[in-house]
């Protein structure tokens, strides 16, 4: 399962979609997850696949990639699911045993918030693997930098959001190398139910936890040594500017989002 977690990852190539400017990917995956919570009826989604579709096409990335990130959260979904479908009490019952009932309201909220979450991930995955951890950091850093006039600490959050996306690909590794340590000397990870799958992992976080702080510290004394201070008198040596992929990509998304918002005020 460890190995199927995308999150923090970056997969380097040249297309459209890594060309595009890091604020661009930043605002258009924040107007994506608007739009996403527009959508009123689960028919309509396919005008959120259809863009996605196209987004991941333009990313030259394969989609089993972006699928793959799904995996580690198919309890969620399945948890998800489950809850919305056999709790609603609302609607038509269209199957009923026992004390167990399923309404069409049921099944319509199950699909809609399984997909909705879907999208939700899958959108997120074209963020993170189309833009390395320190040009995310950039983008935030000026997209946040008018709050610098009310001195709100812009680069210092910037750079814990860069730090937390580099590290988790490294925990993830150092975690894997734990698992497989224990493997060889007899545990078992994956017979049992859920709840004993769940307790055979605890073993892994404590040496996890131990790894993580080793980490955490050995950075903290190599920030001193190289006397960083934070924002103080900071220069660049790479300037975030627009292109006309940018231009392009906002008209695309802006399209899309008219369409989703007119969905939304007449269907």
């Amino acid at each position: 399962m460890i190995k199927n977690i995308t999150l923090g990852q970056y997969i380097p190539t040249e297309s459209f979609v890594h060309n595009a400017d890091p604020r661009t990917k930043i605002n258009l995956t924040l107007l994506y997850i608007i739009s996403i919570f527009l959508i009123k009826n689960p028919i309509f989604y396919g005008i959120v696949a259809l863009y996605l579709y196209f987004t991941i096409y333009f990313s030259k990335i394969p989609a089993s990639l972006f699928l793959k990130g799904l995996r580690p959260i198919r309890i969620i979904l399945i948890i998800t699911f489950v809850l919305n479908l056999f709790f609603a009490s609302t609607g038509n019952i269209i199957f009923k045993l026992f004390f167990i009932q399923i309404t069409d309201q049921g099944l319509y909220m199950a699909v809609h918030f399984s997909l909705r979450l879907v999208f939700m991930v899958l959108g997120a995955s074209v963020l993170t693997l189309t833009t390395s951890p320190i040009a995310i950091s950039d983008g935030i850093e000026q997209l946040l930098k008018p709050l610098k006039k009310i001195h709100f600490p812009v680069h210092e959050l910037a750079m814990m959001m860069t730090i937390a996306l580099r590290f988790i690909p490294t925990l993830l590794e150092e975690a894997d190398k734990i698992m497989k340590a224990q493997i060889s000397r007899g545990a078992d990870f994956e017979s049992g139910n859920l709840i004993q799958r769940a307790k055979a992992m605890l073993p892994l976080l404590v040496p996890l936890f131990i790894s993580a702080f080793r980490r955490a510290n050995e950075l903290a004394m190599a920030m001193e040594a190289r006397c960083y201070h934070g924002d103080d008198n900071r220069t660049r040596y790479r300037l975030l500017q627009y292109t006309k992929i940018d231009t392009i990509a906002y008209i695309f998304s802006f399209v899309y989002f008219v369409i989703v918002l007119l969905v939304f005020i007449f269907v």
